[in-house]
């Protein structure tokens, strides 16, 4: 008798236990290869990681020459060359004030760090009872649980609510498709959001807030939302009339993602402290980093001289060896230029495809930053109902065409809305961007076509 031979079990606690993920074994470019040849393309960067794309061969050789250098030194002993380099190309020019960097393992970790920074600054300045940070719904920060408070994603609050931090409050998103009134203009309604962050810090108190947190270009949580003209500049304004600090989560939006090396270039401002990650390292090593400006950097050597605050894997030198490698390669190679190029290309070809949509409401975003939001009526804007999960059908759809995407739900109010993010390397080819747009066509009207009826 033929024994037919049992599912193969991983050990690996995946993201589902119900299905194994395919093996990825390759990658070059664009491109992911699994096991068994098939090559699909990496139209989100994963989670908007890979910059470089997949092996590119200086961040390779980087990696393995640091590897036979040094491969670990803690922090509580030594600095490294890799981290000092990696420090002086972020910010040994001091791009908006900020000047110097302190290296953590990835985005979580960053924001993590920079609301601890936060706090301890205010304390090293004799202002204890700053302990409040503001942000706003419909954003997010990361999983860890400082971060996860601070963030305004509702799914991934709701499970650890008990848990979370009551120091966080939450204002209205800079989400003009969906938070912009019938008859208000952009400017109306940016000095609507400012007034009502004004009142947030009256309601707590202006001497208790520590820090305003924001994205300049939301990521995950609402797909590629970039905030009206104006509004940082408020927001802005507003800290420094209450003396609290601009924290900036550049974890997603950063390094280049939106066309230019740091997304708040493009607003008019610059942070008190920023968090990158993703596009530093570009997948190539878990790398994240927190840029301070001169002014809290100067206090705490001022006061106690010392950031209270650590992690195992701080300034990692294989880490930082990708990162500076990342980050020498965006900048001699004029990547930016292809982002804001390639960006644009994108933009024209999604609004070619999907701006008379019948159930696509909204194309947007920056540089190699796009998103598309679903909805059941484009005239009203209503959602589809969650329990379609419209999102997770189309991610199914694009991946058996050969496309990975990173579609989401609860763009709307953090249960009921669905959207598609995009963040193609910043080395994507033109016709790629046509390959993408192509299949992404092709795997929505599959998802939708196979909606219950």
């Amino acid at each position: 008798m033929t024994q037919i031979a049992p599912p193969r079990r991983t050990r690996v606690l995946h993201r589902s236990s119900r299905e194994t993920p395919p093996l990825a074994v390759g990658g070059h470019g664009v491109w992911i290869v699994e096991a068994g040849g098939r090559e699909v393309l990496d139209a989100s960067g994963g989670a908007a990681v890979s910059c470089l794309g997949h092996q590119h061969p200086r961040v390779v050789e980087a990696v393995q020459h640091q590897v036979g250098q040094l491969c670990y030194a803690h922090t509580s002993f030594f600095s490294n060359e890799p981290a000092e380099a990696l420090a002086e190309e972020l910010v040994g020019h001091e791009p908006g004030g900020l000047a110097q960097a302190y290296f953590v393992a990835g985005g979580s970790e960053a924001v993590e760090a920079a609301l601890k920074l936060a706090r301890q600054y205010f304390l090293e300045i004799g202002q204890p009872r700053r302990t409040r940070f503001i942000a706003r719904r419909q954003s997010y920060h990361g999983n860890t649980l400082g971060a996860l408070s601070a963030g305004g994603n509702a799914w991934r609050r709701a499970p650890y609510a008990p848990m979370l931090s009551d120091a966080f409050s939450h204002v209205s998103p800079a989400f003009a498709y969906r938070e912009m009134r019938e008859g208000e203009d952009e400017p109306a309604f940016t000095a609507r959001l400012a007034a009502e962050l004004e009142a947030e810090f009256q309601r707590l108190g202006p001497g208790s807030v520590a820090a305003f947190l924001a994205e300049p270009v939301v990521g995950a949580t609402a797909g590629c939302v970039p905030a009206p003209t104006g509004y940082f500049r408020a927001v802005r304004e507003i800290c420094d009339r209450h003396g609290a600090l601009l924290i900036l989560d550049e974890v997603m939006s950063g390094i280049g993602r939106t066309g230019t090396l740091h997304a708040w270039e493009q607003e008019g401002v610059s942070p008190d402290i920023q968090a990158i990650a993703k596009g530093l390292g570009g997948g190539y090593q878990p790398i994240g980093a927190v840029l301070v400006s001169g002014a809290v950097v100067d206090a705490i050597e001022r006061g106690t001289g010392a950031f209270q605050h650590g992690h195992t894997y701080l300034a990692h030198p294989v880490a930082c060896a990708a990162a500076l490698e990342v980050q020498r390669t965006i900048r001699e190679e004029g990547l930016l230029a292809n982002v804001i190029a390639m960006g644009e290309r994108l933009e024209r070809r999604l609004t070619e495809r999907f701006g008379n949509h019948h159930h696509v409401g909204d194309v947007r975003g920056r540089g190699l930053f796009r998103a598309i939001e679903l909805v059941e009526d484009r005239r009203t804007k209503e959602p589809f109902d969650p329990a379609l999960k419209l999102n997770a059908r189309i991610k199914s759809e694009a991946f058996a065409r050969g496309l990975a995407c990173y579609p989401a739900g609860g763009t709307a109010d953090g249960r009921r809305g669905d959207h598609v993010l995009l963040a193609p390397p910043y080395i994507v080819a033109a016709h790629e961007v046509d390959v993408i747009v192509e299949r992404l066509g092709e795997a929505v009207d599959a998802a939708l076509a196979g909606l219950p009826r």
